[in-house]
């Protein structure tokens, strides 16, 4: 590859940050504008001007960008450099140097496996509860509090905690250190504690690597940064590569503050921008400006391109969610059938999972090849696998697939052993394995082959007993939504997914689409128990998630390092984007914007943003705002399709059913999902009579159509 080539098609914003050799750099790369090669091309430089390639650190996110990086920096000096994770940096530094700390040198690094196993041993140490919520809580505190190095003599940081906490923390260290191994955050954590406490470790790391560099930084946390900080200390050539206006990740731990206060911490700091860029037309990257202007905790940059304007951001509000979905497929199939734009180079992005199950089952039924970048099928998520097992126990005696994945859902003592006896017994007998475990729970001493414990004999009779209520409930012909609620209460399975207080929230989004899935198909096809675990059978069996040419449909978090010919970003509502999760501050929302900022600046060509006037969720309708950030786009950039297409998708709304009810403030009443609540307000909208309800559990009110919401009244 020619070097001399490559560099004569920098821009001048580009070359400028190539030709700067020694001192701090910050080169503030906007989407789009070329970060990577600048990156690249600046080690080469280095390199080419004499630099020793062991003289140079690179440090990225990940080990396929680390090793890209490794490759491209080959292909145009034929050197090797380091380039590498922070965390591969930090074992490499503890390698050669952990004794001071303690450890000897051939520690073993656990895993998140290991790691909770370790932890639950020091909570049964201490005499506490070890259950999987607790655990897990537990862990994820210590993992923040590594990360932001925080001692264990340190009581004001560790204020938050409880005494049991701070025993399990310190227990659990103590635990790692005797057993010589380190987790995952000691790789950064006890890195920044070497170099801090060992001036000669320093030193030595700061003359082996006098030239770092450093892609991605609005990502890095505190301990990361400590790191950069502490090996560029000496020399003060660091060259940081960023964009605070990406920053979208505070819930891993990443400061986008760091960025921002780097002429700060690096006195005389050069401040390159790149701000010209290759991808987006005009129209769309002067309105992902505007958009981003809007968050003050910024550097000030404006992007611009040389590309044509190219056509205005279509804009559509549908009134369903079901004519949102059914407009965006249809207008990829357009776009490509007549602009002959691959499927491959089109993406939906959405803010949280359970928003792709609509427009899967759409591409499913249209032989559309789509593929979810960075995650799962709706139908393939776990907690959707294990509702439709229990779903199938309820027609079904003989499913011991079904049976295997929910008998320890929780946990009931029953292991791959017992299991794997109870299969062959049943193969043995000719009985289906319900019958098998009836017969069981009759006379636990009847088969020679088993031998149940009274855990196991307790947790069996309760088992069948919630299955064959839910039995009853399914004969006395309630409604599939209402099956899988009890589905949820019997089984008590929402307890078992708040075991992972970290997934709990996104898991339990995916089981209310699956409500609103029985739902409507209750409403619009009347459809069996049957019917719909055929229906959706189907559909988990028809999921290619290995065709390269297949449209491609992720959350805006996935999406960031991509670039597509045409974009939808979809769900533009208030409590969607912005995430109702993420409205308790000022920083949360600016987070919310810079991610609906990423997801605008993927689009080359084309960008639709969509959003609904009312959003099927829990199995009724929810009237839904629009989200605050398209008010912040400037309308000479916007075509408004909403009116022109409302009467085309008139069959894609769901069947109304007349209640007749005479509602009226004071009114008590119950919902199936929510609960029971009170009506503060009534009121006409265009879709009908709409209920302003505040229910128990919630701070909040929430707006509710009559025709469709199913409610009971109590007074």
């Amino acid at each position: 590859m020619n070097m001399l080539k490559e560099e004569k098609a920098l821009n001048p914003a580009q070359k400028k940050a190539l030709d700067h050799i020694e001192g701090p750099l910050l080169v503030l790369a906007g989407a789009g504008s070329g970060k990577t090669r600048v990156v690249t091309q600046k080690i080469a430089k280095l390199i080419q001007i004499g630099i020793n390639p062991s003289e140079i650190l690179a440090l990225t996110f990940t080990n396929k960008a680390a090793d890209e990086m490794a490759t491209r920096i080959r292909a145009l000096t034929f050197k090797n450099v380091l380039s590498c994770t922070f965390h591969s940096l930090g074992a490499k530094i503890l390698r050669e140097n952990i004794s001071n700390l303690g450890y000897e040198s051939n520690f073993t690094i656990y895993d998140a496996e290991d790691s909770l196993k370790l932890l639950k041993d020091c909570l049964r140490s201490l005499n506490l509860k070890d259950d999987k919520a607790l655990l897990k809580k537990i862990k994820f505190k210590i993992s923040h509090l590594k990360n932001d190095l925080v001692e264990l003599d340190d009581t004001n940081a560790l204020s938050h905690l409880t005494k049991s906490e701070i025993e399990a923390f310190r227990l659990y260290q103590n635990k790692l250190k005797s057993f010589n191994a380190v987790d995952f955050d000691d790789l950064l954590y006890l890195t920044c504690k070497l170099l801090k406490e060992n001036t000669e470790i320093l030193t030595h790391y700061q003359e082996r690597w006098p030239f770092l560099l450093i892609d991605e930084y609005q990502d890095t946390n505190l301990s990361q940064y400590i790191i950069a900080k502490l090996l560029s200390q000496k020399s003060q050539n660091i060259c940081v590569v960023g964009d605070p206006d990406q920053s979208i990740y505070s819930w891993r731990g990443a400061r986008y503050q760091n960025i921002l206060n780097f002429d700060k911490d690096f006195k005389n700091a050069t401040i390159i921008k790149l701000e010209k860029n290759y991808r987006s037309t005009a129209s769309i990257l002067n309105a992902a400006n505007e958009l981003i202007k809007n968050n003050p905790n910024r550097f000030e940059k404006n992007l611009y391109t040389d590309n044509k304007d190219g056509e205005k951001i279509k804009i559509f509000r549908a009134q369903t969610d079901q004519m949102e979905a059914t407009f965006v497929i249809e207008k990829i199939s357009v776009l490509n059938q007549t602009e002959k734009i691959e499927l491959q180079d089109m993406a939906i992005f959405y803010r949280t999972n359970f928003q792709s199950r609509i427009f899967e089952d759409i591409l499913l039924s249209k032989k559309i090849p789509y593929v979810i970048y960075g995650g799962l099928s709706f139908y393939q998520r776990k907690e959707i696998k294990d509702v439709l097992a229990f779903l199938k126990l309820i027609i079904s005696n003989s499913d011991f697939i079904s049976f295997s994945r929910t008998i320890n859902i929780p946990k009931r003592g029953f292991g791959k052993t017992t299991i794997t006896k109870l299969f062959f017994l049943s193969e043995k007998l000719n009985l289906p394995i319900i019958n098998l475990l009836s017969e069981l729970d009759k006379n636990p001493d009847r088969f020679s082959d088993i031998r149940l414990n009274l855990n196991q004999k307790t947790n069996l009779k309760t088992y069948l007993k919630n299955l064959f209520d839910l039995r009853d409930l399914h004969h006395k012909k309630i409604d599939l939504d209402e099956l899988i609620s009890n589905i949820l209460s019997q089984m008590k399975y929402l307890d078992y997914l708040k075991e992972d207080p970290q997934s709990f929230e996104d898991r339990k989004e995916n089981i209310d689409e699956l409500i609103t899935k029985a739902s409507l198909a209750l409403e619009e096809n009347n459809q069996t128990l049957e019917k719909f675990l055929e229906e959706l059978t189907l559909a988990i069996s028809k999921y290619d998630n290995t065709n390269e040419k297949a449209l491609k449909l992720m959350t805006l978090h996935n999406s960031k390092g991509l670039e597509f010919e045409s974009v939808f970003i979809v769900g533009l509502e208030e409590d969607i984007l912005p995430h109702i999760n993420s409205k308790k501050s000022i920083e949360e929302i600016e987070e919310e914007r810079r991610l609906f900022y990423v997801g605008m600046t993927r689009a080359k060509k084309h960008l639709y943003i969509c959003s609904t006037e009312t959003r099927y969720m829990f199995g009724s309708v929810r009237l839904s705002t629009p989200s605050r950030f398209l008010k912040e786009l400037p309308k000479e950039y916007i075509d408004d399709l909403s009116q022109n297409l409302e009467d085309d998708f008139i069959d894609a709304q769901p069947i109304i059913t007349d209640t007749s009810q005479n509602y009226y403030p004071g009114l008590k009443i119950y919902h199936k999902t929510f609960g029971v609540g009170i009506v503060q307000k009534v009121y006409e909208t265009s879709l009908g009579e709409t209920l302003d309800i505040l229910f128990e559990d919630s701070p909040n009110t929430r707006s509710l159509v009559t025709k469709y919401a199913k409610l009971k009244t109590l007074n």
